[in-house]
């Protein structure tokens, strides 16, 4: 019988941070928590991250708080501005169809790798993540549901064991994160998890074709539910979103 599997180990295998070029510490530490902000929804695209707001947030120097957004800034989640400091990135139509347009060739041919060596651990690890992001779904946190929608696509690429994939894949799921908050417009269908269903079930058959044909429906139905016109900033401010 395979072992049941616990948030923590979920907490523990998500692997988004491997986008980062930074050592062990404090300034990984502040880096891990602003993208898990990012990626949640919590920090909208287009805000001020002010460098002696987050240090006095997190209880940091300038410096480490400093090499933490320039980190961010490298993985696409913040950009910086000369003489206007870091802002979360917020992304144009352009990329926004770049990023789906290179999810729906990518990804599908990473859950056709993945459906051929998928274990039964393995298995019970996706169904982990659906389990937790209904859990999500159903308390109302849709930025947490969506964040852990990404790291359903993320643990695919680890099953299919392709290295250079799987790190394409993590900035892409960084970047369609800030997308979907500037222009999703489906709520009701924003992790699409009839297509998790889905796949899951071609993972169970080890149905190499049929998990490559669902993803990229997947992927080109996500890319359908953009309405790709520009947004004004969200209003919640960096303290709010940090501390709230």
């Amino acid at each position: 019988m395979t072992k049941p599997v616990t948030s923590a180990e979920l907490d523990q295998r998500s692997k988004l941070h491997e986008v980062f070029a930074l050592p062990q510490g404090r300034a990984l530490d502040i880096c891990l928590k602003l993208q898990k902000a990012i990626l949640e929804h919590r920090l909208s695209p287009g805000l001020k991250l002010s460098e002696d707001e987050v240090g006095e947030i997190y209880g940091a120097s300038r410096t480490v708080v400093r090499a933490s957004l320039q980190a961010l800034a490298h993985s696409g989640l913040v950009s910086m501005e000369k003489n206007r400091g870091a802002f979360v990135a917020k992304p144009s139509i352009r990329e926004a169809h770049e990023v789906f347009q290179a999810r729906a060739l990518i990804e599908p041919a990473v859950a056709r790798l993945a459906a051929a060596v998928i274990t039964d651990r393995q298995l019970a690890l996706l169904h982990a993540h659906l389990d937790a992001e209904h859990a999500a779904l159903h308390a109302g946190d849709m930025g947490k549901a969506l964040f852990l929608s990404g790291n359903f696509h993320t643990e695919i690429a680890d099953i299919a064991d392709h290295r250079i994939f799987a790190g394409m894949i993590r900035s892409l799921i960084s970047r369609s994160s800030l997308i979907i908050a500037l222009y999703w417009k489906r709520s009701d269908t924003a992790c699409e998890s009839h297509s998790h269903h889905a796949l899951m079930s071609a993972f169970e058959k080890r149905d190499s074709a049929a998990a490559e044909s669902i993803q990229k429906s997947h992927i080109i139905d996500l890319h359908s539910g953009l309405d790709l016109k520009e947004k004004p900033a969200g209003g919640t401010s960096l303290s709010e979103a940090l501390q709230g």
